[in-house]
Order: structure tokens, then C-alpha cells, then sequence
């Protein structure tokens, strides 16, 4: 029944012709079930079309698929690297990085996605942890990896061991079918033990999402992407991984500048691309003019202020997307620029197959328009069939809308009431003299706890807390009013793009 369900839906959304049956076919005997699977099905229907274009090389997909098998075969030979072994890839976007995770996929090794910015003693921690039979790694992230003994490899040298390097040798080995080989994200940015979330790639557990992602961003009408948004993350090789079988041009660079974004855009003539709301911000503060052929900006990975969402309708017109999903329970909803026309702090609704219920601290569920805690359960999570506590505070309106209300643990009790912070911010960023604003809970001897706001006025406004605390007052409750407002120059956020609201406390 399952692969009955899998060819009618690719074949509802017009990605499955008798050829493409055949060649989804020839790729399975071929690979087996694993991240090649996607690049190989992609080459027999793409050939000639441009797969991947970063700062170094341009890319069809069948040299993608001819560099990514040579190298799976060198790291075999080169590196003895086997089926069931860990490998960690600790690189920015570039093309090495590409053909590293198809590559290591296909021989069927545990792949752990690192963040970039994570310091020397966090990689010892974790290589410690998890031990890893591989590394490979940019030359300038080299000392962060310098304790590591085992096994490295530079993405790109002229000289030493190298990705770049391992595409010039001749092979001897030949490669089996596999079906082992997990993908690991990582929960948390670079503070903190994270977590790890291992995805095993499957033709059938992440149809729902992948469907959904088509439809609802209507991405068979656009021939190419930029992927703003770090492939290390989550959101990012989630993207790549969609973006692939379709057939579409990805556009990456290491590292994310505004100016350079949109000479990408403006260059490659940029359909979608991939964003957290911070660089969207960004963004829209250069020559807009060169994003006008923006035709959907799917944005994640952190919230999405209502004032940017505003004012990207009012520059690039309803082309903006609001996608929510964890590292462990995977992409779960997505607003189009309808659903931000009906509300532009909701998350949207649910994509299909997803089971969710919000249950209070006592793990009841509660009513519609009652804030709770998101559980979620679905084929395509790291823990199938079971329940996931995101630790994320939402509700669900009567017309089936969920909104996100920040993380359970921002929630502040105020003389007996929840408050919870990001509806207060919400409103506060509304304010025509206001760039930014993050509110924290602080202790208060009458109330027991009261919230503190933190405002980044617009440039060249002036504005001081009591007219804030007189404009704020008639627009929200009582017990939600801050107890103070700081005036700041800039927030801390992280290279992820995510306020870090531990450092204000």
C-alpha cells in the first residue's frame, strides 16, 4: 500500500512518468535507499541541466553525480571509510560539501552535520562523544579540529588529503547497495551539550513534507533556488535534499552577506530562496530592486516579525513563506503568503500527515485559542509513531491556524498569569520608531516575576522608555506591561540568525 501511495502522489503531482518510474527503479537497484538515491534519479531525468553553482564551480547533475560516486568510491579506498561508520563534515556551503554528503551517504556511514561555528572545545566534546572515524573540514576551520587523531580531510588543498583532491584518482573498489547510513542534525546552536537527531532516509516516510513543500510553495514553477541559509542546519540540507529530484539550479556561497546575497539573486535571476528572518532583514535594507525577481522567500529557523513580514509584502508583494519545523520532528507547517494575509504571526497550518496535540504543564490537552505545549507525531520524525514535546508554547484558532508563543521555558508568571513574552513583542515591534525588541522575564518582589523589554529604535529615531510605556499601555494587558524598557544599539543574535535571549539576562 505504501508504494501504491508513493507513485500516485508522484504521479498527482506530475513527477512520475512511466521513464521516471523507470529510472526511480534503476536508481534504487543501483544505490539502494540512500541520499545517492535522490542524486541518481535526478541525473537520469536532469543530465545536462545545472545542479549546483557555488563561489568555485558550476555543476550539472550528471558531474555531480559522476564527482560525488568517484569520491564515495576514493573514500573507500583512500580512507577505508565502511558502511556503519561516523563521519563528520564540519564545513560552509561550497560544492566539496555537496559531494561529501551524497558520497558518504552512499557507502553507507553515519553522516553528523557540525556546526561551523562551534569552538575548539566543544569539537572535543563531541568527537569525544560520538567518535568519529572521519572528519572533513575547511582549511580555516582547522583549528577548532586540532586535537582530532583520527582520520581528516580538507574540503579543498592543492596539496594535502582534500575532497577536491580525491576527485583525480583512480578507483578500484566497487560499491554495493545500501540502506544503512543516518543523517544527524544537531538541536542546539553552539552553546550547551546538543542533542543529536538522526534521519534515515526513506522513498516513503518523508513523502507528506516533500509534497507539501511542492505544493504549497508551488515550487515546480520555479527553475532555481538560492539556499541562503547554512546546509549544516536543519532547514538548509532539507532544502538541498527537496530541491534535487526536482531538478531545479541551487545557488550557494560560504557564509551569508546582504550585498553579496543580492548580487546572486540579481545575477542568477533568483526565483526562491531560503532565509531566516534576520538575513531577509538584511536584505531589505540594500537595493531592493535587485530582488524583484524574488517569487517565493521561504523563511524558518526563527521567528518572524509581523513588521517584516509587512514590509516585504509592501516591497516584493505576497511572495513571503513562513515554515516551522524542529531538527526532531521535521518540517510540520507552513504559512503561504495567504495565511500571513490572514494573520502575519501565524505558523499556518499543518502539512498533512502530521499528528499534533497542545497539552498544558499537567499533559492534558487544552482547548482552541489556549495556549500549550506543541507535541507532535509523524512518519517522518527521528522517533516514528511517538510523541515529540517540542518545548515550543502554541495555540491552535478556531480556524485550524496555529501560532507560535515562544518556548515554554520564556513562559513568566506575572501576579498569577501567564504571560508570555513574544506577544508583547509582537506588538511593541509594531511601533514606526522601532527596529527590533526582545523581552525577558525578571524577578519582582510584588508580582514575583515581571517582563523587561529590549528596543533597537530605527535609525536616526530617537525615543524614550516612558513614551514606549505610554504608547504600549492601552494595547496590551495589565499584567503584560514591562516593568522596564532599555533602549539598546543591536541584540545578540546567533550565527544561525536566532535571538539569544541568554545573553540579555
Amino acid at each position: 500500500m505504501k508504494l501504491i501511495k508513493l507513485f500516485y502522489v508522484l504521479y498527482k503531482i506530475k513527477l512520475l512518468s512511466p521513464i521516471a518510474l523507470y529510472h526511480l527503479f534503476r536508481a534504487v537497484s543501483t544505490c539502494g535507499i540512500n541520499l545517492m538515491t535522490l542524486l541518481h534519479f535526478a541525473e537520469k531525468k536532469y543530465s545536462d541541466r545545472i545542479a549546483v553553482v557555488d563561489d568555485h564551480e558550476t555543476l550539472t547533475y550528471k558531474q555531480l553525480l559522476d564527482q560525488s560516486t568517484k569520491l564515495a568510491h576514493s573514500l573507500v579506498e583512500k580512507s577505508q571509510l565502511r558502511s556503519g561508520q561516523k563521519v563528520g563534515i564540519l564545513c560552509r556551503n561550497h560544492a566539496s560539501l555537496v559531494k561529501s554528503i551524497f558520497a558518504v551517504s552512499r557507502v553507507g556511514a553515519d553522516l553528523y552535520l557540525l556546526n561551523t561555528e562551534i569552538s575548539k572545545q566543544q569539537f572535543d566534546g563531541f568527537a569525544e562523544r560520538h567518535k568519529f572515524d572521519l572528519i572533513i573540514y575547511d582549511d580555516e576551520l582547522s583549528p577548532t579540529i586540532q586535537n582530532f587523531a583520527t582520520k581528516k580531510i580538507l574540503s579543498y588543498h592543492p596539496d594535502l588529503p582534500a575532497i577536491s583532491n580525491f576527485l583525480h584518482s583512480k578507483n578500484q573498489v566497487t560499491l554495493t547497495r545500501t540502506t544503512k547510513g543516518k543523517l544527524i542534525l544537531q538541536t542546539s546552536g553552539t552553546t550547551g551539550m546538543s542533542k543529536d537527531a538522526a534521519h534515515k532516509p526513506s522513498l516513503f516516510h518523508y513523502l507528506n513534507p516533500f509534497v507539501a513543500f511542492i505544493k504549497r510553495l508551488k515550487i515546480l514553477d520555479y527553475d532555481n533556488a538560492y539556499i541562503a541559509t547554512p546546509i549544516y542546519h536543519g532547514y538548509g540540507i532539507a532544502v538541498l535534499l527537496l530541491f534535487m529530484p526536482l531538478g531545479k539550479k541551487v545557488v550557494i556561497t560560504s557564509g551569508f552577506n546582504a550585498q553579496k546575497a543580492r548580487n546572486l539573486i540579481r545575477q542568477h535571476t533568483i526565483e526562491v530562496v531560503t532565509v531566516v528572518p534576520l538575513m531577509l532583514q538584511k536584505m531589505l535594507q540594500t537595493n531592493t530592486e535587485d530582488l524583484q525577481t524574488l517569487k517565493c522567500i521561504a523563511s524558518g529557523g526563527a521567528k518572524l516579525p509581523t513588521k517584516l513580514v509587512e514590509e516585504t509584502f509592501q516591497i516584493l508583494g505576497p511572495v513571503l513563506y513562513n515554515l516551522y519545523g524542529t531538527s526532531e520532528s521535521g518540517l510540520s507547517f507552513i504559512a503561504t503568503p495567504q495565511d500571513l494575509r490572514y494573520s502575519a504571526t501565524t505558523i499556518g497550518k499543518k502539512i498533512s500527515g502530521l499528528n499534533i496535540r497542545i497539552l498544558d504543564r499537567n499533559k492534558n490537552e487544552v482547548p482552541s485559542s489556549t495556549i500549550g505545549q506543541l507535541c507532535m507525531k509523524n512518519d517522518w520524525s527521528i522517533l516514528k509513531k511517538t510523541w515529540i514535546e517540542t518545548g515550543d508554547a502554541g495555540y491552535r484558532d478556531e480556524n485550524g491556524y496555529y501560532f507560535l508563543c515562544g518556548r515554554m521555558d520564556d513562559m513568566v508568571i506575572s501576579g498569577g498569569e501567564n504571560v508570555y513574552p513574544i506577544e508583547v513583542e509582537q506588538i511593541l515591534i509594531q511601533h514606526p520608531q522601532i527596529h527590533d525588541v526582545a523581552i525577558i522575564g525578571t524577578d519582582d518582589e510584588q508580582f514575583v516575576q515581571r517582563l523587561k523589554a529590549y528596543v533597537v529604535p530605527e535609525k536616526n529615531a530617537y525615543i524614550t522608555e516612558g513614551e514606549l510605556l505610554e504608547w504600549l499601555r492601552p494595547r496590551v494587558a495589565r499584567f503584560q506591561l514591562p516593568k522596564e524598557i532599555t533602549i539598546v544599539e543591536h541584540l545578540p543574535y546567533t550565527t544561525l540568525g536566532k535571538l539569544d535571549k541568554k545573553q540579555l539576562f
